[in-house]
């Protein structure tokens, strides 16, 4: 994939949300996993949270950080599965404006790649919220490698060719 060094890097503003009913700062391995990764990427993790997988208050935090002008981009870890109490796909559906499906038919085809046909209980997936991306990965540290490894350091840099996310956000909000 190839970077076009002329091009000027530029920092993304990133918050990242664990969804976890078990998960303590000090335990979140995946969230350490994730902004060690946007650290060394040179994005700034703005915030941090980690919330209960009950649907509404996911999408609070969601709606917290759409409207916040310091945070470009919003990504969680956890609730994507299938059991009663995975909500995250369905409070991002809540607050998006436009879904990405394509990020999470590339994140299920990459981690076909390592964990089989295991991929088919991911719901990852991804949007657009009022100008705001917004991308849900799986809990585990696996999921949260492939998913930034080989989806979002590439699109969440600028200099990435033929085309990425980050040159696009001046123009979401469009009408």
């Amino acid at each position: 994939m190839p970077l076009d060094e002329s091009r000027e890097f530029l920092p993304v503003n990133i918050a990242l949300l664990t969804v976890s009913d078990t998960r303590a700062l000090a335990d979140d391995r995946s969230g350490d996993t994730l902004a060690a990764r946007i650290a060394a990427a040179g994005h700034r993790l703005v915030d941090r949270a980690i919330v209960r997988d009950e649907r509404e208050l996911i999408v609070a935090r969601l709606h917290a950080w759409i409207e916040d002008p310091e945070v470009d981009c919003v990504i969680t870890t956890g609730g994507t599965g299938v059991t009663g109490r995975d909500v995250t796909p369905e409070a991002v559906e809540a607050v998006q404006d436009k879904a990405i499906p394509g990020f999470g038919e590339l994140f299920r085809w990459l981690s076909f790649k390592s964990i089989g046909t295991s991929t088919i209980q991911s719901r990852a997936c991804a949007c657009v919220a009022r100008g705001t991306y917004i991308f849900a990965l799986p809990g585990s540290t696996g999921a949260v490698k492939d998913g930034w490894d080989q989806i979002l350091v590439h699109q969440l840099d600028s200099r990435f060719r033929p085309c990425n996310f980050v040159e696009l956000m001046p123009r979401l909000n469009e009408r």
